[in-house]
């Protein structure tokens, strides 16, 4: 069993790490133009960002070893079943896949961030939650960076975003997301020791993505806050405990899946480099490959939660 206040320490300890990387990504938006942001953004996505999933089929794998012993290859399979259908639906109705990407991506966030502190109370409150805060997330990047969403949203669907509905999007999360705030502060004492805190981390967010590149911004929170805490968290759920010994075992295992994303990107890149659609292009895999990985992490959460009960 995982020593959970081990756990609590390591977290701590990424947090901080992150706070510190936080403040140096906003150094390097002074310091660096936007050309050089966005290709180290690119370089850190298709390293941390790539690998926190490629771990995918061991976690399911071991996930459904504990419960009804489906074999690997049915597990590939369901896995890029799941993919196809995500990249089917981009293809054909691009603008439900997208609205369908961004509801998904919400949640994940959300859930990978507050997974600890909300390991009580209510389930549904919780759920609505772990979606409002990654919504918020998103919507403050989109509202700070609304002419390249448009773009880029518009190269995917051919639809145009009027600037409305992302400003009304942004405001309806966080209209959401400080109701759910007074409701578990109300209900929950470890929400009310770390909720101050988690608000100044929003603050911290909203001055990164304002100052920075779409790129620049995004790569920042879903590197630092989103993919090394669950690269950690996967660790303990594979290994059980969070070490280097256990971190080079999960880069092994992660190393040819990598490999065949980085390739497959890099492919397409090489086919599509001098076309307008290699940015939709990009964000449609992206989207694609989110929707097995969600499912694979809120399977991990929950076989966590009952190794702890």
């Amino acid at each position: 069993m995982i020593n959970f206040k081990q756990n609590l320490i390591t977290m701590s300890k990424i947090t901080n790490f992150s706070i510190v990387a936080s403040f140096l990504g906003l150094w390097i938006n002074s310091f660096f133009d936007n050309r050089i942001q966005i290709i180290i953004g690119f370089i850190l996505i298709f390293s941390f960002g790539i690998l926190h999933g490629a771990n995918d089929i061991l976690l399911i794998n071991k996930s459904k070893s504990r419960n009804n012993g489906v074999t690997f290859y049915k597990i590939l399979s369901y896995y890029a079943i799941v993919v196809l259908i995500g990249a089917l639906l981009f293809y054909f109705i691009p603008i439900i896949a997208l609205l369908l990407f961004i509801l998904v991506s919400g949640y994940h966030f959300g859930e990978q961030h507050w997974q600890i502190e909300l390991s009580d109370g209510n389930k549904p409150i919780n759920l609505l939650f772990h979606l409002f805060y990654g919504l918020l997330i998103l919507s403050m990047l989109f509202i700070f960076h609304i002419n390249e969403v448009q773009r880029i949203v518009s190269a995917i669907s051919n639809i145009t975003i009027p600037h409305e509905f992302i400003t009304s999007f942004f405001y309806f999360s966080l209209g959401c997301f400080l109701t759910l705030c007074i409701v578990k502060f109300i209900s929950l004492k470890k929400f009310q020791k770390t909720i101050l805190q988690e608000l100044l981390f929003l603050l911290v967010f909203a001055i990164i993505f304002k100052t920075s590149t779409l790129i620049w911004g995004f790569t920042l929170y879903f590197i630092l806050w989103h993919s090394i805490p669950s690269m950690k968290d996967q660790i303990d759920f594979l290994y059980g405990s969070f070490s280097f010994e256990n971190f080079k075992a999960y880069l092994k295992s992660a190393f040819v899946y990598w490999i065949i994303s980085i390739a497959g990107i890099f492919t397409l890149y090489f086919i599509f480099r001098n076309d307008y659609f290699f940015d939709a292009l990009f964000f449609s895999i992206l989207a694609a490959i989110t929707f097995p990985h969600v499912w694979v992490i809120v399977t991990m959460f929950k076989n966590k939660k009952s190794e702890l009960n």
